[in-house]
Order: structure tokens, then sequence, then C-alpha cells
């Protein structure tokens, strides 16, 4: 049955399309514009307000919005219902735009296939690689080596993409779909075509990201499925701590609903014993912890409940930033297109996180940096009949090198978003690296990674895992896409156009380098701003952070481009962090006058960390085709309009006027 509540978040979303160019789920809405679209002939059915819908309508019916010349363009794509559960599927390419590629429509040019024809062709040496989408089957073959996410392609082989697409949203851009039919050779079976949404929508409901929480309407979204948006840069330097509701939202897949009673965190892998924590004493342990041989599917494990969690080691508090390695990549992409969402100057926020010390954790369960196989040579071939010393050779398998963190959201595979930090990290109590399970004194809310995140200070945000459920132990990196094929850096020089690109990624990013950038006045402000009276002195705020615990110690604002400078007040709680342990940010302000002769004010801020790191002048020299790590000089141009001068007649008025009251 259709529920109202459904169909009123689905017209929000649709509301909120035609306003802002973007599609998201917003609380609150306005209804009063809302219409939805139905039928084989995309007609207006019914407002909202009214609460009618016919029963059979298709809950997932898409709205396309564009803006063009001035006016709002409403395009609809033709979809068939042909039985209860049917999907939105085009027909045909008829109410498309002139020139516009409709993904998956029905073409009666192209002969037609059955699923069972599509799944005998899952490898390039047996007759190619064919998908599906809609009632489209593709030949992906000579594409697999030229896709950005690699093999990973194949995990689709002779089946439909729709429900990776359904994760991966960024798929359906307007550039994806003219590759992909680029690659067209059929149409699928109409049968065939009807049976894979049945199992859809049995699997998926309203989709993947129908469960997701309520936002912020005053996000800036870049991305709404899977969410990920930012606060706007004047709110974002308001407090030191940012509150919970305007914390920048960085999700990969969607949100779980995690039951916090039921949770349990799992730890496994090299140097961990068996077990449940109520199952073993681990106090005063003498004899070394027993070594696994590092396979993946026997991992030694042990699961903490979060009371467990919360009842055995000490609770700690601290204050961090965390920042998208996306950051301010708009400004990159001016440059010269890259891939990615366009994150403005805001994928950045501080919070007050509480938890326990993984490095407590870890060694409660006896795990060290300097345990290899030379203590125990059975353990591992390569080592076993070595003598004891206190080297070891390179290629030993059972060193621990790296701290998995594993989340426990899902794609449509069961594969979960996931990274790894050095152990050296994982140990060092210096570091803070907290399981955390409150965020500025509320349980963490779902969007940040209910019920328990990794909080790992000064590190990119990547690797601070959201909705932890696994960490393991492990002489390898994560061995997950985004550890291993996404956040690396690469040089100026390379492009998705360079044969096999991915053998030119840099190490995956951990610190960040030193950053600032201007929050208030906004790129290309009119000063004064609208309403104030303040015309002589223009205050300048914005917020400064380096990765590794580096503390801001200088930061420098121009008026003219670069040319001269001035230096900004720092915030003083931000200026008493300990030295290398400076994991919150330092918000900055400057007042400065404004001559009479300025027509325009040319903005640019620079930070410089306890290291002397300083941010470079520009973009081009550190650009890279993933659009991370841009730290070059913020810059902010402002258009000055002074007032004219009041007459004394005007002011003579205003106080007789004052007068009279």
């Amino acid at each position: 049955m259709w529920r109202i509540k459904t169909l009123r978040q689905s017209a929000a979303a649709a509301c909120h399309t035609l306003r802002h160019g973007k599609s998201t789920k917003i609380m609150r809405p306005s209804m009063s514009s809302c219409r939805l679209l139905h039928s084989q002939k995309a007609a207006v059915v019914s407002c909202m307000e009214k609460q009618e819908w016919p029963h059979h309508a298709s809950q997932s019916m898409t709205t396309l919005a564009a803006f063009g010349l001035g006016a709002l363009t409403l395009t609809t794509v033709t979809y068939m219902q042909a039985a209860p559960g049917a999907s939105d599927i085009p027909l045909k390419e008829e109410n498309a735009e002139p020139g516009k590629v409709v993904p998956g429509a029905f073409k009666p040019d192209l002969p037609t296939y059955t699923l069972a024809d599509v799944a005998s062709h899952v490898s390039t040496k047996g007759g190619g690689v064919w998908v599906v989408y809609k009632n489209g089957v593709y030949d992906v073959s000579k594409f697999i080596g030229k896709h950005p996410g690699g093999t990973k392609i194949l995990l689709a082989a002779g089946k439909s993409i729709e429900p990776f697409w359904q994760i991966y949203a960024a798929h359906n851009h307007a550039d994806v779909h003219v590759i992909l039919e680029g690659l067209r050779v059929g149409n699928l079976d109409p049968a065939d075509v009807l049976a894979l949404e049945e199992e859809r929508l049995k699997k998926y409901g309203d989709g993947p990201y129908a469960n997701d929480p309520e936002r912020n309407p005053l996000f800036k979204v870049n991305a709404s499925q899977p969410f990920n948006a930012e606060p706007p840069a004047e709110l974002l330097t308001e407090s030191f701590i940012t509150p919970n509701d305007l914390f920048f939202v960085r999700n990969h897949l969607p949100v779980p609903d995690i039951d916090a009673s039921t949770f349990k965190l799992e730890i496994a892998g090299l140097g961990v014993r068996s077990g449940t924590s109520d199952a073993i004493d681990f106090n005063h342990v003498t004899e070394p912890h027993a070594m696994t041989t590092g396979n993946p599917d026997q991992p030694n494990t042990v699961a903490f409940t979060l009371d467990e969690l919360k009842k055995t080691f000490n609770e700690h508090t601290i204050v961090t930033t965390l920042q998208c390695a996306g950051n301010r990549r708009a400004e990159m992409s001016a440059v010269k297109p890259v891939k990615g969402l366009s994150w403005d100057t805001t994928a950045v926020s501080t919070a007050t996180w509480t938890g326990v010390l993984l490095s407590d954790v870890l060694a409660y369960i006896g795990v060290s940096e300097d345990q290899h196989c030379r203590a125990f040579p059975s353990a591992c071939p390569t080592c076993a009949n070595l003598p004891l010393t206190n080297d070891y050779p390179s290629d030993c398998s059972s060193t621990i090198e790296h701290c998995h963190l594993e989340g426990l959201d899902k794609d449509v595979t069961g594969q979960s978003y996931g990274a790894s930090i050095p152990i050296s990290t994982a140990l060092d109590p210096r570091k803070d690296v907290l399981l955390a399970y409150s965020m500025n004194g509320e349980p963490i809310p779902r969007d940040h990674g209910f019920p328990l995140r990794a909080i790992v200070p000064g590190t990119v945000g990547a690797r601070n895992v959201k909705f932890l459920g696994r960490i393991v132990l492990s002489h390898e990196e994560y061995p997950g896409f985004w550890q291993q094929k996404d956040y690396r850096g690469f040089s100026p020089m390379i492009d998705y156009a360079t044969p096999d690109f991915a053998k030119y990624a840099g190490p995956s990013i951990q610190e960040l380098p030193v950053q600032s950038a201007i929050t208030e006045p906004k790129p290309n402000a009119t000063w004064p701003p609208e309403g104030s009276e303040e015309a002589d002195v223009m205050t300048i705020k914005g917020y400064a952070w380096s990765g590794g615990g580096r503390n801001i110690i200088r930061v420098d604002v121009s008026l003219d481009g670069g040319a001269t400078w001035q230096e900004a007040a720092l915030d003083p709680l931000s200026v008493r962090q300990k030295y290398n342990r400076a994991w919150a940010w330092t918000p900055w302000s400057l007042d400065v006058d404004i001559a009479d002769h300025m027509t325009d004010v040319k903005l640019v801020c620079k930070a410089v960390d306890s290291s002397y790191n300083v941010q470079p002048d520009s973009i081009a020299p550190i650009w890279n085709m993933r659009g991370v790590l841009n730290n070059a000089w913020h810059r902010v141009d402002v258009a000055i309009q002074k007032p004219p001068p009041s007459s004394g007649d005007d002011d003579e008025d205003v106080e007789d006027v004052e007068g009279d009251k």
C-alpha cells in the first residue's frame, strides 16, 4: 500500500529539485507547489496537498529538473506500468529533450535477448562481458580497463547494474549515460525486465536510501544518494564546536539502522586470541599471545558489546576536526575538471568526541607492534627455520603493520566501507585514536556513525570509519576499494586518459596538509552587506588546520591578491592546544579598514603550521585527477560599494523626527 509519509517525502525531494537543482530529503518541506507525475503519458495527476495518488503508481517515479534560459523546464521520462511491482522503466525516448540520451530506453531496431543470454556473457574471452540496465543490454568488455572503479565492474557481469547504480548514484550522470549507450547491443526481453524489477522491489522496497535520516535543509547538497552535504560557510565558524546537525556529512553507502542493544565490535587478526571479551581473562598475561597465520578466513576474534567497552575501559573525550580529502575540490575543478563530489570550503567540521582509546583496547587483548614470527617460528613458513634474533625478514607476513577499520554499511554485494591506519597510529596513546560513541555530548547521530565510530585525530576523514563493526590487525592495508583505489594522490601529469593510470597512484592519504579558508565574506560578495551600517571596517573570518596534530602558528591575510599581508588573530582555545596534538582547527579573524579609494578587494589567506609548512600559492602545481588535497591559497573577491555621503539637511531631518518622538 502507498504510504502518505513516503509520498510526501518523494514530493518534497521533487520540490527541492525544482527549487535548487539538487535532489535530497529535507526536513519540514513546503508542499504547496508539489505535483507528482504518473501514467504512461507522464500526465500531471494530483497535488500532494490533496493526498491523492493512484494506488498502482510507481513509488520510485523519477522527476528530472533542468534550468535553462532563465526558465524552469520540467522534463519527464515516459514509464510503463505493466503489473504490480513493475518499475520505472523507460519505454521509449520520445519524451526526452532533443539530443538527450535516455539510458535503458527500448530501441526497436536492436535484437532482443533474455536474461539467460546475458548471464552467459561473463568473460572477455567467452563472448564478452554483458550487463543489463532497464530495457538495455550492453557489452562492456572494452570499457573494463577504463572503468574508474577498475575490475569492480565485473561484479555485475551477466547481471543488472541497476542495484549497483542505486548505491553508487554518481553513475546517474549524463556523461555516464552517453558512455553506456555507446556500448548498447540489444534489448532485454520484457518478461525479464519485469522479473528484475519485481526482484529489486522485493529486496530494496523504496530503494536502499529510503531509511536514511532527515537532514538540515540549510545544507549545500553535493549528492543525495549517498547523501553528501556541507554547511553554509558563514555558519561554520560561528562557534568553535560544530553543532551535530551542521557537521558536514560524507556517506559512501546507505546509512544502516543498527540496534545498539545487539551491537558487537569484533577485533580479529594477528596477535588476537580467540573468544569473547567476557570469556577470556586478559589480565596479568605473561605468555605471548598465539599468533595467527594471517589467514583472513580463519582469524582469531574477540568481541565487545557497547556496554562492555564502556564498563571495561576508561572514558576519554577529545576535540578534533575532521576534513574530507576532497574539501575545496570545486576550486580545483575550475582549473581543470576532476572526478568527485563538488565540495566547497566546508567539508570540514569540529566536534567533541567521547569514547575509549583504541590503544587501551588493543593493549588489553595483548596486541603490540613488535609482535612477529621470530618469537613464534611455527606461525610463518618464511621464518620457521631462522634463528631467533631481533631482526626479521621484510617478507614476513605475520608482522602487524596495519589496523583495518570496517563499517557496517554495505553495498548490494555485501561489501562494507572500510579503511586502514598504520598500526603505530592505532597503538600510540598519544595519537588519541578513539572508539567513539558520543558526539557533542549526545549518542552519535546515524549520519555520523551510530553506534560506534573510529575517530583518528589528525587523519583524513576517510579513515574515521563510521558504523564501526570490525577491526582487523594485518600485515597488509585494507583490501577494499576506497583504501586501494581511492583517496590517493596523483601527479598533475596523470589523468583518466593516461593508460593504466592506477599504477601512478601515490600512497593512501593519512595525514592531511596544512589548510585554511575564508568563511566570511562570501566569494563575489558586496561590501557592506545589505542592511549593514558598518561600511568602514570589514571583519574577515576563516579556519585553519593541519594534519598530524601540527599546531597552526600563523594565518596571513592579504587584501590585494597576495602583494601585502596582515596577520590574523587566532582563536585562543586553539592556541592552547598541546604541541603536536592540536587535533582541532584554529578559527581566525581580522578586522580591516576599507580605504575610501578601494573599489574591490582581493582577499587571500594562507596558514603556517608548527613544522613551518605553508600553503602553496596556486592550484595548478598540485592539481590531481581525483581533486583531493587542495590546500592552495584561498581567494575571495569582494566588491566595495561606498554609500554616498549623507547631506547635513538629511541629518537634521532625522534629528527632528527623533525629537518629535
